[in-house]
């Protein structure tokens, strides 16, 4: 309960954020611009961003005649949790990942990637799928999207304050110009790590559902740490990092400061909530 609490008022700030944002750069007018425009950004990437991501991704559907096992597992969690099946798909790739996406659990879809089978365990590839299972129900699919969306919408606000601090009018009053430039420096910077705080409290979430529905949070553990290790080994090389979250772990390598600013927990800290979870 906790998750889903700290989720609305996470998301609850972000959009506060925007509405802040477009009052400081346009007064009244801005904000209302900035609340239309967060409003229809929103609404088409509900309908159609994971139609998008398997694009990016060059997803293929899984037939069942090719990956019998993969279906087989995925029709045994959905009757488990009770959750449409969604559909299956592969990505092209030997870095080893999973997805889950989709406007809703009817509409849902769960890519793997062909390197995910090479390194796990049946058991361990069935918790992944758990877990990817867990974001469905809890929706996470749309919330991520959200979120990403929000922030979205305050870095293209921010551009704007960048280009309105640079080609701005001398006589701008005090007020006005340090208004400019906490959109310009600082709202990114809180955007990001609100949706960042909303990621890692969904990855959470989908860990306990998944083991939780399997009676197994070890297996999970596991493959984590088997997925961790894979994915700095064979990094993912096409792609979009904005769309990190929808995986299971960051299919790129975070190095130096960039680690700190990552969309998934510490994979240690996972691995030690799922060994203590009482099944």
């Amino acid at each position: 309960m906790w998750n889903q609490i700290k989720t609305v008022l996470l998301l609850g700030g972000l959009s506060g954020l925007i509405l802040l944002a477009g009052r400081i750069i346009g007064g009244q007018a801005g904000l209302l611009i900035a609340l239309f425009f967060a409003v229809i950004m929103n609404f088409g990437m509900y309908f159609f961003s994971h139609k998008l991501v398997l694009t990016i991704y060059r997803a293929q559907i899984a037939r069942k005649g090719e990956h019998p096992e993969l279906h087989r597992m995925i029709e045994e969690l959905a009757k488990k949790m009770h959750l449409p099946k969604p559909a299956l798909y592969i990505i092209p790739t030997a870095t080893p990942n999973a997805f889950a996406t989709g406007p809703s659990p009817k509409k849902a879809v769960v890519a793997v990637t062909q390197g995910i089978t090479d390194i796990l365990t049946p058991q361990e590839l069935h918790a992944v799928l758990a877990h990817e299972m867990g974001h469905i129900k809890n929706r996470d699919m749309l919330i991520t999207t959200l979120a990403a969306t929000l922030a979205a919408v305050i870095s293209f606000i921010a551009q704007t304050a960048q280009f309105a601090a640079i080609f701005g009018t001398r006589d701008e009053d005090s007020a006005g110009l340090l208004g400019t430039l906490f959109l310009a420096l600082l709202a990114p910077i809180i955007a990001l790590i609100i949706q960042l705080a909303i990621s890692r409290s969904r990855e959470y979430l989908a860990d306990e559902t998944g083991a939780r529905a399997i009676g197994n949070g070890k297996a999970l553990a596991s493959a984590l740490q088997k997925l961790e290790h894979g994915v700095r080994a064979r990094p993912l090389r096409f792609g979009n990092t904005t769309t990190s979250s929808l995986f299971i772990v960051n299919p790129f390598t975070a190095q130096g400061i960039t680690a700190l600013f990552s969309t998934h927990p510490p994979t240690r800290e996972r691995v030690k909530r799922l060994e203590g979870l009482k099944l």
